[in-house]
């Protein structure tokens, strides 16, 4: 059974020992963070968003799967937590000037260098290629090095201006632990909001049933104010005794003199009216026609009378 003609097997030919544990290359692995969209795993385009937890995406590949959940895609465990557009912010990133593109080194003659980004930091110009960290504001989506933010502290965006707190700064990439600190932080964000938006809800719909209370007893007081007239002033007024509520009927009964309402009285009875007034009614005698005027036949005209 083999091992004849001479030959002299060696041990690790015929000794299984254990097998070796396979590495993963850690620019191969920096590349797929940092140059891969974590859903597709697509080259990262523009325009890049970033969700909670600090992982990169496009931002088509993110609508696709936001349109239809029921597809089989790949790496869905990585946007679980995303619920809409409102969970990711767009990233206003800096174009690395020294970036030469994908198709530089077509023909292979040209050293390539990987640690090479599409984007640095706009302060102190690291590259963003997975060597340092790099954060971003939730306010405004402007990316920036640690580094920056550390030598230069100020509670102002360096890029756009906009104030910001330690809150809204997001690590990109970050560690294990780094992620699960951010999903503490997400969960406690969206449980706070959750309530927030709950005790609004609650404080409108008591804000609007108070209005409606407020309302029908306002006019159920002027209709019967203006249906008995002076009668129901003593009503009131006894009814209800206090300062707010004689303020209220007094009001109502210092109203201005006037046609009671659904009453049919005529425009031309008015007597504090001056006639040039009473001239641009139809009810007017200047409008009426005459018997001389009035033709044999009927037409359908509201000046007709």
């Amino acid at each position: 059974m083999g091992c004849d003609g001479g030959t002299i097997p060696k041990r690790h030919e015929l000794v299984k020992g254990p097998k070796k544990v396979e590495k993963v290359d850690k620019n191969a692995e920096l590349a797929a963070k940092w140059r891969y969209c974590a859903l597709s795993q697509e080259k990262l385009k523009r325009p890049i968003v970033a969700c909670e937890l600090g992982r990169l995406f496009n931002k088509d590949a993110i609508i696709e799967y936001l349109l239809d959940k029921s597809a089989e895609r790949p790496n869905t465990e990585v946007v679980a937590h995303i619920r809409s557009l409102k969970d990711v912010k767009e990233l206003n990133l800096t174009d690395n000037p020294a970036w030469e593109g994908e198709r530089h080194n077509i023909k292979g003659d040209r050293y390539e260098d990987m640690h090479c980004a599409m984007f640095i930091c706009p302060v102190v110009g690291l590259e963003m290629n997975g060597k340092h960290q790099f954060l971003y504001l939730q306010t405004c989506g402007c990316v920036f090095s640690e580094r920056a933010l550390r030598e230069v502290k100020t509670e102002i965006c360096h890029k756009c201006g906009d104030p910001f707190q330690e809150d809204n700064l997001v690590m990109l990439n970050g560690s294990k632990d780094e992620v699960e600190k951010l999903q503490k932080a997400m969960e406690e964000h969206r449980l706070k909001a959750k309530t927030a938006k709950k005790s609004k809800k609650s404080r409108d719909t008591k804000v609007s049933k108070s209005l409606e209370s407020t309302g029908s007893c306002d006019t159920s007081e002027t209709q019967s104010t203006s249906l008995n007239g002076e009668g129901s002033s003593g009503s009131c007024g006894d009814s209800a005794p206090g300062p707010s509520t004689s303020g209220e009927c007094s009001k109502v009964l210092k109203a201005p003199a006037g046609p009671i309402a659904g009453s049919k009285r005529s425009i031309q009875e008015m007597k504090d009216k001056s006639e040039t007034y009473k001239s641009l009614f139809t009810s007017h005698s200047s409008a009426k026609r005459t018997k001389d005027q009035t033709s044999n036949w009927v037409t359908h005209t509201p000046y007709h009378f």
